[in-house]
């Protein structure tokens, strides 16, 4: 029964036109959900590598803070008598 309705739905030649528009109509409705979310995808990567880039730049800094201060008590009194610190 379901076999011959099928059969009917598809010998109508108005009918292929209709599934064919839909298919068509579908396949660019699906393509662009997709394009969406790769786009949607993309902005978080990008949000990430600016957010990491940060991150090693502020420690990139702490670092190289840390490599120039004072090692002991008299490194730290002779830059303060200096007027270095």
């Amino acid at each position: 029964m379901i076999g011959g309705l099928l059969t009917g739905i598809a010998t109508s030649p108005w009918t292929r036109a209709a599934l064919l528009y839909c298919a068509i109509a579908l396949t660019v409705l699906l393509f662009l959900f997709a394009l969406r979310r790769s786009g949607e995808r993309a902005g978080r990567l990008a949000e990430r590598l600016e957010a990491t880039e940060k991150t090693n730049d502020v420690q990139r800094r702490m670092l190289e803070a840390a490599a120039r201060r004072p090692r002991s008590r008299d490194d730290l009194a002779d830059r303060l008598r200096n007027g270095q610190f």
